[in-house]
């Protein structure tokens, strides 16, 4: 056989792989409102930097009409290429092969991109389109799923691992992405652990695909998704401005990006957005806006948990870390799943080295009888852990209250923030002022002429004492009292006294967060 026969084959083999499941599945496909596995790497990655592994692996089962199919690379493509001149790793389920269903040896191709990953300390982002393991394969699919879990978990706090769920993700697929750090979902998909046939012939619940695992559900209900997204075109888009905040892996920073916006800029606008009425609500969105470069404040899990509000911005060049009670939704108050929402971005921040900015306007916990019997006892304490556990630059702003042991958990001084700066209309106390005279002067309040009057007195003397931000600083709780236009700048010199901090902890496997 000559040279250019040999050529001739090698390019007949790998065109039918390019083609994945043909002409008419791809335009199935687009039909659907999906692009194809190879479209979306290409979106993802700069141009003409994609880098194939794998080519051309093939299945090797047999069993059940196996052996009569052709599965250009088995059904999901992987490789390597580079976002905005950065490595990053990818696979890619090609819905087109075998409704991009998992076997043995697409299994073996996303655990060998994910060992590279985790070799070359560098990003990965899977992109989910599947109809689930290939059941013709039996336990060879289930190893498979156990693999690229065990790789999920090994990387977890090493590299950044980001999910995409472009399409179907049903049964042991959803565990991948819900161990990963970051998980973006399209209207097109769809993720849940047992399908709505299988729910109605076990409980006799009727629901849709939608209703159960859809986009809005994943978003606002379950948590289970941080980036919403139209299409697959904009979820390409989140993945690449997310990735622009993150570091390659855990031994280096976030990239810096420098900035035309003074990091000495006066912020005087943040004391006209913060109402002096300690009920009124504001969007805590247009405070982080006003402290960070250029006003641009990447948001995460938007719809989930809205009483809380966290995501990236830069300070200074510098990326930050922003959790902030968001007084617009329940007052700002903590429940059980902003709790786990805060505390869950925390811990990515403090694994990858990015400082963190605490904005505090909180009035306690949501009380109420689902919450205690829902574990708010057990959920308010991984906000506690992971501020507690975290070593990474710390800074807390008080902006306005700051009750009881929502005030503790929002990154204290004596929970481990660095810097802890108040506002001059900042109130810290146990709790809220009706409330504690109610019980500090019970008696006098019932046995005086004019309750009402006295009970209105009473308050106003407690306040005048206690809720302001000079207690907590005689004591040392609060380095500055700032006023508003002050604070982007005090801000931003903070992070960078502490940005080579070093914190010691006690030699352990791990700790046991109340999970």
């Amino acid at each position: 056989m000559s040279d250019s026969e040999r050529y001739s084959i090698l390019r007949q083999k790998r065109n039918r792989i390019l083609e994945g499941g043909g002409a008419d599945r791809v335009k199935k496909q687009h039909e659907s409102g999906k692009l194809t596995a190879r479209e979306r790497i290409d979106l993802l990655l700069d141009p003409g930097t994609f880098q194939e592994e794998n080519v051309f692996v093939s299945h090797r089962n047999t069993g059940f009409g196996l052996d009569k199919q052709e599965l250009p690379g088995d059904g999901v493509v992987t490789g390597h290429g580079y976002v905005d001149g950065r490595l990053v790793f990818v696979y890619s389920q090609d819905f087109t092969v075998a409704g991009g269903s998992l076997g043995e040896m697409h299994a073996a191709k996303i655990a060998r991109v994910q060992d590279l990953a985790l070799k070359y300390g560098a990003p990965i982002v899977s992109i989910s389109d599947s109809g689930g393991a290939r059941i013709q394969e039996g336990i060879d699919s289930l190893k498979g799923y156990a693999s690229i879990f065990y790789r999920n978990t090994i990387s977890s706090g090493v590299i950044p691992q980001i999910s995409m769920i472009a399409g179907p993700c049903a049964g042991g697929a959803v565990y991948s992405p819900g161990i990963m750090d970051f998980v973006v979902m399209t209207e097109q998909a769809r993720m849940f652990i047992t399908g709505p046939k299988v729910i109605e012939s076990v409980t006799g619940e009727q629901v849709s695909d939608d209703e159960l695992g859809g986009l809005a559900v994943h978003a606002e209900k379950s948590g289970n998704v941080h980036l919403a997204a139209a299409n697959d075109k904009e979820a390409i888009s989140l993945i690449r401005q997310l990735l622009s905040y993150l570091p390659s892996n855990n031994s280096e920073d976030a990239p810096d990006q420098p900035s035309d916006d003074p990091p000495d800029r006066a912020t005087p606008e943040i004391g006209e957005i913060i109402p002096v009425e300690a009920n009124k609500p504001y969007d805590v969105r247009s405070v982080i806006q006003s402290l960070a470069d250029g006003g641009r404040f990447f948001e995460i899990a938007e719809g989930f948990a809205k009483s809380i509000c966290v995501g990236f911005t830069r300070m200074g060049g510098q990326v930050v870390g922003v959790v902030a009670n968001q007084s617009r939704f329940l007052a700002g108050v903590l429940d059980i799943d902003s709790s786990d929402k805060a505390a869950r971005f925390v811990r990515f921040c403090d694994a990858f080295n990015i400082p963190l900015l605490t904005l505090v306007d909180v009035g306690g916990y949501l009380p109420g009888v689902d919450q205690e019997h829902g574990g708010i006892i057990r959920h308010g304490a991984k906000l506690l852990y992971a501020f507690s556990e975290c070593t990474v630059p710390k800074v807390t702003v008080i902006l306005r209250k700051a009750y009881g042991g929502a005030y503790i958990a929002m990154s204290c001084r004596d929970l481990g923030a660095d810097f802890v700066f108040a506002l001059p209309s900042a109130e810290i106390a146990v709790m809220g002022a009706d409330g504690a005279a109610q019980i500090i002067f019970a008696k006098e309040i019932r046995d005086a002429a004019d309750p009402e009057a006295t009970r209105q007195q009473l308050i106003a003397d407690y306040k005048d004492k206690l809720y302001n931000p000079y207690v907590a600083g005689e004591r040392g709780l609060v380095d500055d009292i700032l006023e508003p236009s002050e604070l982007r700048g005090r801000v931003i010199r903070s992070f960078r006294t502490a940005r080579n901090k070093r914190e010691d902890r006690p030699l352990r496997k791990h700790g046991n967060i109340p999970l």
